[in-house]
């Protein structure tokens, strides 16, 4: 067997190329949409690419999957459930894809989306029983998916990390995420065991209400331009370009020096913004910037304002990366502003439940 595990710094994305010796066929699993990483190491090994295979319909990144079948006229796999308008094989719970001597077992692990799946790998020579799984957003290495992402939901993930955590310690976990706006918690490694995430993962420490509480209780906010890139992903869209691929620099600005005639654009959730916001401030959340470009002028400076900096300044880079010329970032957000005892305008006030997201995508920085 050949297995290669993909990282992608940028995005905190990991994906797979996996492959028989003896048969030269190959499956590549979440490729990202920048493919020359793969097509390398297929010409290098000789490899056919029979399978490609997204274990869900990304909503932070675009895939490279379809480009990738296409090129190779691979099989193009997603679980039955994924609500996608491109032909695609459909996998069911169970179903065996063989690779050569090798196994490639479909165990559905719904909770971040309602198709996601997982992957056993199997190599009968070596061994009848699993020594790999891929477990896409499933279990993640210190965390587990959220499930606020297109129609999750957080029993369905519950049911699944159990179902995961009867596999024997020993097999290997190699996450479809080891950074990014996925999970929470996820502590940075690319890899685990069921054993050791069983004992070690705080998640699955805690009982099974606890557990769902966790999901659902003060909600990241939702990552940038997820509308556009959900889309482009389900083949409704074609909005490869609103995934940030830059890292332009953004002057963060004091609240005192705000410039005359400036437009602030507050990328907070619609909720966060109805609590409090500045005076005159607009609201495009972040998630939906790459849809909405057309409110956004060009000929002002823009400000981009959330609770802390971290949106704001990944939001004004994916500006900028569009072109907008003068873009800037108000240093501390909300927080400062309100630090400052410049004048708030004040919503119902019932708190808002969302959660600003650490993760950068641009350059993997974290704020």
């Amino acid at each position: 067997m050949y297995f290669k595990q993909i990282l992608d710094e940028r995005l905190g994305c990991a994906s797979y190329l996996i492959a028989s010796r003896e048969s030269h066929e190959a499956a590549i699993v979440d490729p990202s949409l920048e493919t020359d990483v793969y097509e390398d190491l297929l010409a290098a090994r000789d490899f056919t690419l029979r399978y490609v295979i997204d274990t869900h319909v990304h909503a932070d990144h675009v895939s490279g999957a379809r480009r990738l079948a296409d090129r190779h006229g691979a099989e193009l796999c997603l679980h039955e459930a994924a609500r996608v308008t491109y032909p695609f094989h459909p996998l069911h719970d169970g179903d065996v894809l063989p690779l050569g001597q090798l196994r490639l077992q479909v165990l559905h692990t719904p909770g971040h989306r309602p198709e996601l799946i997982s992957l056993l790998i199997i190599n009968p020579p070596r061994s009848p029983e699993p020594s790999m799984v891929l477990t896409g957003d499933s279990l993640l290495v210190g965390d587990v998916g959220r499930p606020d992402f297109g129609g999750g939901d957080a029993s369905a993930q519950a049911e699944s990390i159990r179902r995961l955590l009867a596999l024997p310690d020993y097999v290997a976990v190699f996450p479809g995420h080891f950074e990014g706006p996925c999970g929470r918690g996820m502590c940075g490694r690319p890899s685990s065991t069921v054993g050791f995430e069983r004992r070690f993962n705080p998640l699955l420490q805690l009982a099974p209400e606890a557990f769902v509480t966790s999901l659902t209780d003060h909600v990241p906010a939702r990552p940038l331009n997820i509308t556009a890139i959900e889309a482009t992903n389900r083949g409704v869209a074609a909005m490869e370009w609103a995934m940030l691929t830059t890292a332009p620099p953004v002057e963060q600005i004091s609240t005192e020096a705000i410039p005359a005639g400036a437009l602030l654009l507050d990328v907070r959730e619609p909720e966060e913004y109805e609590e409090e916001h500045i005076a005159g401030a607009v609201n495009i959340p972040q998630g939906e910037l790459a849809d909405r470009l057309a409110e956004i002028p060009r000929d002002r400076t823009i400000v981009t304002v959330c609770r802390s900096g971290a949106r704001s300044l990944r939001s004004g880079q994916f500006l900028k990366q569009m072109g907008y010329a003068s873009v800037v970032s108000l240093d501390g957000g909300m927080n400062a502003w309100d630090a400052a005892g410049h004048p708030i305008v004040r919503g119902p006030g019932r708190g808002s439940r969302i959660v600003e997201t650490e993760w950068m995508h641009a350059g993997g920085a974290r704020t």
